[in-house]
């Protein structure tokens, strides 16, 4: 099952974690399997939420709009995608970034998605 969150994650979160975002990011990132930040009204969001629950997985969803350092884990992720696009929905899988919507449905559409998340312990079959 999915866990939306605002400050609860599975993994403990201090306060010197709020102040710094990028490790927030990374701490998220790197205690759970598959990881997705997403803002609320987003439809690529609701579209990768969708497709990995039909695989199976129990994302950790960070709603980034109900989320108090939303804007700043939002700015991380501008710097992750360096190319300009839109840095929500982003997947993290495995301790490691794999990128937004459409690397999570190219991943998908040329097979390597689900060994990816095998790999990562989000899927066991």
């Amino acid at each position: 099952m999915a866990s939306n969150i605002g400050i609860e994650t599975q993994a403990p979160v201090t306060t010197m974690m709020l102040d710094n975002p990028y490790k927030m990011v990374t701490k998220l990132a790197s205690t759970n399997a598959v990881v997705l930040f997403s803002m609320s009204g987003c439809c690529m969001c609701t579209v990768a939420k969708r497709l990995l629950f039909g695989l199976g997985v129990g994302p950790t969803i960070i709603e980034l709009d109900h989320h108090g350092a939303g804007p700043d884990i939002q700015a991380v992720l501008f710097q992750l995608v360096a190319d300009g696009r839109q840095p929500v929905p982003a997947v993290f899988v495995g301790g490691k970034f794999l990128g937004g919507i459409e690397t999570l449905m190219a991943c998908h559409i040329n097979g390597t998605l689900v060994p990816l998340l095998k790999e990562a312990g989000a899927l066991w079959l």
